[in-house]
């Protein structure tokens, strides 16, 4: 399972919005940690926010560990990067062979915008399943 803290910083009805308190593994200051926390800083200044639902009654301002599923953050990192990767690859080459040069770059934009398209297809069907929404620790 993948685990991290956060606020509750709004209610709207059976939902509670969750502000992630740090970014990273939380071993910025150790020997061998990243530094991931200080880079995200630089790139990203709003905080990150969620919705989850909040079956406990949690009120503003208290603070929760919120949780997602083992396996889903790999099988998401998978669909965002490598899926339209491949679709892109697998698109110029095919350009390629019909039409060399031009071809590839026509197939490798189809090829980009059918791994786009694959990938909200797969973000829908997995917005309707509950194991794989984050939620709050009870």
């Amino acid at each position: 399972m993948n685990e991290a803290w956060g606020t509750v910083v709004a209610l709207a009805g059976e939902q509670a919005t969750i502000r992630i308190d740090e970014t990273g593994c939380g071993r910025c200051r150790q020997p061998g940690g990243c530094g991931g926390s200080q880079a995200a800083r630089l790139f990203c200044h709003t905080p990150r926010t969620f919705s989850v639902p909040n079956p406990d009654g949690r009120q503003v301002g208290e603070r929760v560990q919120i949780v997602l599923a083992g396996g889903s953050l790999g099988r998401s990192a998978l669909h965002a990067y490598v899926q339209p990767l491949l679709a892109l690859l697998g698109g110029a080459f095919a350009g390629s062979a019909i039409a060399g040069e031009a071809g590839a770059i026509g197939g490798a934009i189809a090829g980009l915008s059918l791994g786009w398209l694959l990938l909200r297809r797969a973000q829908m069907r997995w917005r309707k399943e509950q194991g794989l929404q984050p939620s709050i620790r009870s």
